[in-house]
């Protein structure tokens, strides 16, 4: 009840009008229907559930703004309401709407410290190994078949089809012995080659290549298998396409197989970045969705555009190593004015284990970048400099020493095992400005005042451990990736909702909880 009282209505119509047509039958307030998603992931309820919730609850009612006798509507109006959202593209307008209330009643700021860090989110299917997705691939197809095209399909079946189709493919059913499954699964390709040639043949009527089902066994046959004059082959891992190019899943074609920290998941992963000032309540502030293999550092960029055009630029963003490279901070503080706050990796150049002669990194050259030269700590100078690029297009400069400096130089076993025959000591640097801002972080993440400003980056483990507890963010209840983002915008959204309550109460911030075993220890 604080909430309506001090904020007044969260959202209107207007936010969400293009959603909407100008002429037809009058819809229920986009506005009232925008507040009960947010609720109803705040508090876990299917649609059902949260239409009940409208029609029975006083506390509801009065943040609606409802008579008590208001009849309420049916709960497919919000599955309806969500469907527009992700059809005009306003996915994120629910959260962007609460943003811009609390903006305007001084509760959110900007210029001030922010952090962001990022989970996995399982894709409502279920997680299939090689042989699993391609038998379960062409198992759809043919049900797709059968219910669109009977008479057309019956022809084709044979029971071999009907046994090995008939049910949900699952790895317990395969045959043992490698060679033995490798038939099995080329049988499915021959199996898969054939539905689609009689679907290309003349017999066939245009529209059953359109079906979505079909296109998805289309692309996935030519991912999984190649055909030649000798048959049908099963492709080697090595020639398979990249995970973030390759179907994971024939019911969601836009999930995908990633791994982070030895965890590995069918699905998208999820970054949501929250502001962290000591005298106002936390508040998500921008959510990204992408496929789960897409590196965080990837986001960077794509996360302070979206903050700079919803004016909540931050003065520092704390994040952790995987959203930091040298071009990230550079880039950072050249377009939005943000200092991001991170450890870079560490000069990863070594040689021995020997403490008591550490290897020579890289920080103990000195280079002239007016010059192109690189002077040793012996005083030797490189004889070669030249500019190259990565195969992702990310500009270095390679720097070579000359083997005759090397090879009689005392401090050989700390600096280099070079054994090419042409060159002693070889160096990457990055291109100026980088190279530069690379070595002043290294220097910097290492000192007490930095890792005191970097402290304040835990938090948002709490935060995702709130999400998941509450909202379920780690399992989406859909199926492809803009259903998924405005699942999560929801749930970004209701925890906000949740954390104004808080603060408005005076609710004060909950502690890290520490196991009954640990306080012994911490005791002791």
């Amino acid at each position: 009840m604080r909430i309506r009282e001090v904020l007044g209505a969260l959202f209107t119509d207007e936010d969400f009008a293009a959603a909407f047509p100008d002429r037809g039958r009058p819809a229920i307030s986009p506005g009232a229907l925008a507040l009960v998603s947010v609720l109803q992931y705040a508090e876990g309820l299917s649609d059902r559930q949260a239409a009940d919730q409208v029609r029975a609850r006083m506390d509801w009612k009065f943040l609606l703004a409802l008579e008590l006798d208001d009849p309420g509507f049916d709960f497919t109006v919000l599955g309806d309401f969500r469907s527009r959202l992700i059809m005009h593209g306003l996915e994120e307008r629910v959260l962007e709407a609460m943003l811009a209330r609390l903006s305007e009643a001084g509760l959110l700021r900007a210029g001030g410290r922010q952090r962001t860090d990022s989970t996995h989110v399982l894709a409502a299917v279920r997680t299939l190994n090689r042989m699993e997705f391609v038998g379960e691939t062409l198992r759809a197809a043919l049900e797709a078949l059968a219910a669109a095209a009977p008479d057309w399909l019956a022809p084709l079946i044979s029971s071999a089809w009907v046994e090995r189709y008939g049910n949900k493919v699952d790895n317990y059913r395969f045959p043992k012995g490698e060679n033995v499954r490798r038939e099995w699964a080329e049988q499915v390709g021959r199996d898969g080659f054939a539905l689609l040639d009689a679907i290309d043949g003349p017999a066939a009527v245009a529209w059953l290549r359109e079906v979505p089902a079909v296109r998805i066994l289309r692309r996935a046959w030519a991912e999984q298998y190649h055909r030649d004059g000798k048959g049908v082959h099963w492709r080697e891992g090595k020639d398979l396409p990249p995970a973030r190019d390759r179907l994971s899943s024939p019911y969601d074609t836009d999930a995908h197989y990633g791994i982070k920290r030895g965890t590995g998941w069918c699905g998208y992963k999820v970054h949501l970045s929250e502001t962290c000032e000591p005298d106002a309540p936390h508040l998500i502030t921008n959510v990204e969705t992408t496929n789960a293999t897409v590196n965080d550092t990837e986001v960077t960029a794509t996360i302070h555009q979206h903050l700079d055009e919803r004016e909540l630029r931050p003065r520092e963003h704390v994040v952790d190593a995987g959203y930091v490279t040298a071009a990230h901070i550079l880039a950072a503080r050249e377009d939005h004015g943000i200092d991001l706050v991170g450890p870079v990796g560490a000069d990863t150049h070594h040689n021995g284990r020997d403490a008591q002669a550490p290897d020579l990194t890289q920080a103990a050259f000195t280079t002239n970048w007016d010059a192109r030269q690189v002077t040793c700590p012996r005083g030797a100078s490189s004889v070669s400099w030249s500019q190259q690029r990565k195969a992702s297009g990310t500009p270095l400069v390679r720097v070579h020493f000359a083997l005759a400096d090397c090879d009689p130089c005392p401090l050989r076993a700390r600096c280099t095992k070079a054994a090419n025959g042409k060159w002693g000591r070889s160096l990457t640097l990055l291109p100026r400005e980088q190279q530069q801002i690379l070595e002043e972080r290294r220097a910097e993440q290492q000192t007490d005042q930095w890792k005191a400003r970097y402290d304040v980056r835990a938090g948002v483990e709490g935060t995702i451990s709130q999400a998941v507890r509450r909202t379920h963010l780690r399992r989406t209840p859909y199926q492809g990736q803009h259903k998924t983002h405005l699942a999560n915008v929801l749930s970004a959204t209701a925890l906000n909702l949740t954390r104004i309550d808080a603060w408005l109460n005076n609710t004060p911030l909950g502690t890290t909880r520490v196991s009954h075993l640990a306080r012994l220890t911490l005791a002791a």
